[in-house]
This record gives C-alpha cells, structure tokens and sequence, in this order.
C-alpha cells in the first residue's frame, strides 16, 4: 500500500466522532438507496493541464486519517468559460486493482459515518476559475471475519448523477473494511486560495559599525 499524506489535518479539526453504523445508499433522483456503481458513466479521461469537455476538472485535494476514519478532499474547478450550475453530492465509483467497480452503499452527508459533514446541498453557481468542495469519508472497520475486506485502489467521480465520471487519483487505498458503504458530503463553494506572502526582509540586528576597516599594507 501507499502512505496517505496528511494533507487534511485540519479538515477534522472539531468535528466528534461517532461510531459507524449501517448506511442507507443515496444518488440523485433514485430515492434514498441506490447503487453509484450502476449509473455513474464511463470516467471522462483528463491529462495534466487540460479541461475536459464538460467545462469542469475534479481533482483530489488531500487525505488524513483518525481514529479509523479516513477523509478525502475533491475540488471541482470551473476550467471553462462559461458559469457552471452545480447541486447535490458527488457520484462516486471505487474500483479494485482490476479496475473492477466494488459494489458499495453511499451516505449522503456521512451521517452514519460521522457528524459534520451533513450539511443539504444548495445550488452554486460556479464562474470560470471557481472551485467547489466535498469530502469523501469512510471506515476501515470490519465487522465480520468471514466477509472479505474491500480496498479501492482507483476513484471515479462525476459532478451528479448522469454527468460524465472523472478518473481521481487517491493517493492510496480506499480501505473499507467489510462496511461495503461510504460518505460524501454535499458540494460547497470553496474558500478562495490566499497567495503565498514573501518573507518580510530581515530587520539588521542592530545600528551599522563604525569601526575602521584595518589597512592589511600595514
């Protein structure tokens, strides 16, 4: 396996834990249980530095990892130049080594799963250059030794339901134990990215020296 950076230390910060429980699924316009892996569409391909077709780049933004539940940032920017209309929770799709879908349960808002990402979906009206937020969640818990332990090594996500699927590296393992569910937040507006301040110029340590410089003639 690879190690998870922990670019999301703060992305926890405050938030109590909660014990997971068993997960109803949730995709747009399906009711409250259905299964992302049969209706999210064939990923989108993108490259480094390219906008794909739909006007919008997902990009992974981060993990951390606490007390076994692990948090996975997503970022959507509007690459294209006209404004982006955007509502609800990301579809996602995990896939094994194989690139085979594993059959999963999504949560939306992660109720089950922990408190503070449960927030309803409102609609965002992305400009050109914006960017909007959600955050993937799950636990590595396995609650029965005779069911095989699932992990995702590759991630498929799509703005909505019926939107084209991007390919989103995870920077390592899905590892969902048994629990065959996981969480996703609802999109919201990102905060915008503050520039990185120069260093102030060092102050001198003190008033210049009035010492004569030695003559090395003499």
């Amino acid at each position: 396996m690879r190690p998870r950076p922990a670019h999301l230390r703060l992305l926890l910060a405050g938030l109590p834990l909660v014990g997971a429980a068993l997960l109803g699924a949730c995709t747009s316009g399906s009711g409250p249980a259905s299964r992302a892996a049969e209706t999210s569409p064939a990923p989108t391909p993108d490259a480094a530095g390219r906008c794909p077709d739909s006007g919008v780049l997902i990009t992974f933004t981060g993990s951390d990892a606490a007390m076994g539940l692990r948090a996975l940032g997503l970022d959507l920017t509007n690459c294209g130049s006209t404004p982006y209309l955007l509502k609800g929770y990301p579809v996602l799709r995990v896939l094994d080594e194989q690139r085979a879908a594993i059959p999963l349960r999504t949560v939306a808002g992660a109720r089950e799963i922990t408190t503070g990402f449960d927030a309803p979906p409102g609609q965002l009206i992305l400009n050109p250059g914006e960017r909007a937020h959600a955050t993937v969640l799950w636990r590595n818990t396995v609650t029965d030794s005779t069911v095989e332990a699932s992990d995702g090594e590759y991630l498929e996500v799509a703005p909505a339901a019926g939107q084209p699927a991007q390919s989103v590296d995870p920077d390592g393992p899905i590892d969902l134990g048994n629990t065959g569910r996981i969480g996703v937040s609802a999109w919201k507006t990102a905060e915008p990215t503050t520039p990185a301040q120069p260093p102030a110029p060092t102050a001198p340590s003190g008033a210049p020296s009035t010492a004569a410089t030695p003559d090395s003639r003499l």
